[in-house]
């Protein structure tokens, strides 16, 4: 199998030799995206002169998941069969690759993605509020991917089988930091086979061009979209089962219940009238019945993980 490892580029001129040169022999291609970077980091690349370092070079910035685009179809075109990416900040630890791209391999799994929740000792280093923000957004990446069995959706450091690759539309996926995610909820969407590896993180000097604040106002909306996507690909188009009658009666039905006991509840602040038991039972029942309905839809999903057939 042939195996390329992409690096997007973006002001990481003064760590991105030494993550090329740590690769270890088995990577027959190192495709460098430099992502319109100001302190040149593809040059950095190309001064090494090793024959297998490709340097591509955006015109515009196009964010972290562009360029990551960029070396995925690079490495379609060169004919590789897997594909690692890396960050150039010197962040990922390169020794753990193998471990990576093993289950790929092994056909285990078609994507596999780091875990740096698994090791306590590195999770101490990491600091505090991307702690706190990996907690959350893995609770709801769960939701919305599909994928129940994962954490730390957010991790870059990944590899992917050409056989999932090659079912993507590569250029729907998201340009910037919600990339990751966008990638796990569109293997949810095409049932690829997703695994966590054990990879511990280092956390140095690196500059992160992560704005927290700019994300926490940008995901809800993203990650919402693609919860709906999901549901509608996988349960209405690609398939039809009990999940899809759940959700076609369970939807409507909590949301009349929910709407009708706002209705009530106002009218009774306003008329100062007291509610008869009827028109209680009437808000309360589709409520409590959707609601198991909801949970029996949620059950069916995560019973539904993608797993290879043994």
């Amino acid at each position: 199998m042939k195996i390329a490892a992409v690096i997007p580029a973006y002001k990481v001129a003064n760590k991105l030799r030494g993550v090329i040169l740590s690769l270890p022999d088995n990577i027959d291609y190192i495709i460098v995206v430099d992502d319109k970077c100001p302190c040149h980091s593809g040059k950095e690349a190309e001064e090494l002169s090793n024959s297998n370092v490709v340097v591509l070079y955006h015109e515009e910035n196009r964010g972290v998941g562009g360029a990551v685009v960029t070396g995925y179809k690079k490495a379609v075109e060169l004919g590789c069969d897997i594909i690692v990416k890396i960050d150039g900040d010197g962040q990922m630890d390169t020794a753990y690759i193998n471990d990576l791209i093993t289950p790929l391999i092994n056909n285990e799994a078609d994507y596999t993605k780091g875990n740096r929740f698994m090791n306590f000792h590195a999770l101490r280093a990491m600091p505090k509020i991307r702690l706190f923000g990996n907690s959350v957004l893995s609770f709801l990446l769960k939701i919305t991917s599909g994928y129940w069995n994962i954490i730390d959706p957010t991790n870059g450091y990944t590899a992917i089988h050409r056989r999932a690759l090659d079912k993507l539309n590569l250029d729907r996926l998201s340009k910037g930091y919600f990339f990751e995610s966008d990638m796990l909820i569109n293997l949810g969407i095409i049932n690829a086979v997703v695994k966590d590896v054990d990879i511990p993180a280092k956390y140095g000097d690196e500059d992160s061009s992560l704005n927290i604040v700019k994300i926490a106002l940008q995901f809800p909306s993203k990650l919402a979209k693609g919860f709906i996507r999901r549901l509608f690909f996988k349960y209405f188009i690609y398939d039809f089962n009990m999940a899809s009658v759940y959700l076609l009666v369970g939807l409507p039905m909590f949301v009349f219940g929910v709407f009708l006991g706002l209705i009530e509840w106002l009218d009774s602040i306003i008329n100062n009238t007291v509610k008869t038991a009827g028109t209680i039972m009437l808000v309360a029942l589709p409520i409590i019945v959707s609601f198991q309905m909801l949970l029996q839809a949620v059950g069916i999903d995560i019973n539904s993980i993608p797993r290879k057939d043994r």
